[in-house]
């Protein structure tokens, strides 16, 4: 096996971890259910912070952060981003805290598809005709069960909306994912210290007269945070961008999974016609992805062949 294969079998698996622990998340989250989401999310951000500037001297990518300083304007974007990120966070563990693991997986089969939209409408990409046909498949599907079942997924919709609009910011911000990630949670650390130290009163908020097991469980949100991200970066860095894109179903089907059958959720009529629409989409997307990755590789190989000819 050569070294680019080996590159590559290596960013797969990284893929599959990362995505995997998205999608598992939901357990841990469960197991912190009977602590206030907002103080859940404290600890998510307050120890991101540590594990992450631990992993920044480690790698020797302090003096990134110190040059992104120096950009108040970049900083001020990324300000935008990390309240975004906040907010997406703080209602996905709200959402899994009370039963709506189901529409957070509906929120992340969407996000893909909501991507390329924004792509076409933002950043100038022009769609192919299946992008479209996909995309206008998934909003005639949300459309269905507003309309039919007149039920707004409300919590799909709006983590979708966060996340993609989160991602559509720090595309055009030039800092790797440690770096952002350490100068998002420091953005919002101060407001979290204020609330953890002002306004959190509930039985787990002082963590010195909690039990150890539940200290352990709320320090383990910034490995949570932490860890898949590490294993996205490793696989992006080995694979292509195109080809981690198909790992990306893996969070919300088992999302999916834990939620019909490991936690019960109902897996009602609207749902079951909104989720096969939007699968059907997706299905769409992906041989459509699969196909002009095809494409692409074929006329890189044509042109070595060529230049090998010449």
């Amino acid at each position: 096996m050569n070294d680019a294969d080996r590159q590559a079998r290596q960013g797969v698996l990284f893929a599959i971890a990362a995505y995997t622990i998205w999608g598992i998340a939901p357990v841990y989250f469960k197991a912190v259910a009977h602590v206030p989401a907002f103080e859940v999310l404290a600890h998510r951000i307050i120890w991101a912070f540590f594990l992450v500037f631990i992993l920044l001297v480690a790698t020797g990518k302090l003096s990134r952060v110190v040059a992104a300083f120096k950009a108040p304007k970049l900083l001020f974007r990324l300000a935008i981003a990390a309240l975004l990120v906040g907010f997406n966070w703080l209602l996905f563990i709200w959402a899994v805290a009370n039963d709506f693991i189901l529409d957070a997986s509906l929120g992340y089969y969407i996000n893909p598809l909501l991507n390329v939209a924004i792509g076409m409408l933002f950043f100038g990409e022009r769609l192919r005709k299946l992008q479209i046909w996909a995309v206008g498949l998934a909003f005639t599907g949300v459309a269905i069960q507003i309309i039919t079942f007149g039920s707004v997924p409300w919590i799909a919709l709006t983590l979708a909306a966060s996340f993609a609009t989160y991602g559509a910011i720090r595309k055009k911000l030039p800092f790797d994912s440690l770096t952002g990630l350490w100068l998002e949670v420091l953005i919002l650390l101060p407001a979290i210290l204020i609330y953890f130290f002002a306004f959190a009163s509930s039985d787990s908020s002082n963590m010195l007269q909690n039990t150890w097991q539940l200290n352990t469980l709320l320090v383990m949100a910034g490995v949570i945070t932490t860890v898949p991200l590490l294993f996205f970066t490793g696989a992006a860095k080995r694979i292509r961008y195109s080809t981690l894109g198909f790992f990306q179903y893996i969070g919300p089907s088992l999302m999916f999974i834990l939620a019909v059958f490991v936690y019960g959720e109902p897996f009602a009529i609207d749902k079951v016609v909104t989720f096969t629409i939007i699968w059907s989409a997706l299905a769409i997307y992906s041989f459509d992805a699969a196909k002009a990755h095809r494409d692409v590789r074929r006329a890189a190989k044509a042109t070595q062949s060529i230049n090998a000819k010449g």
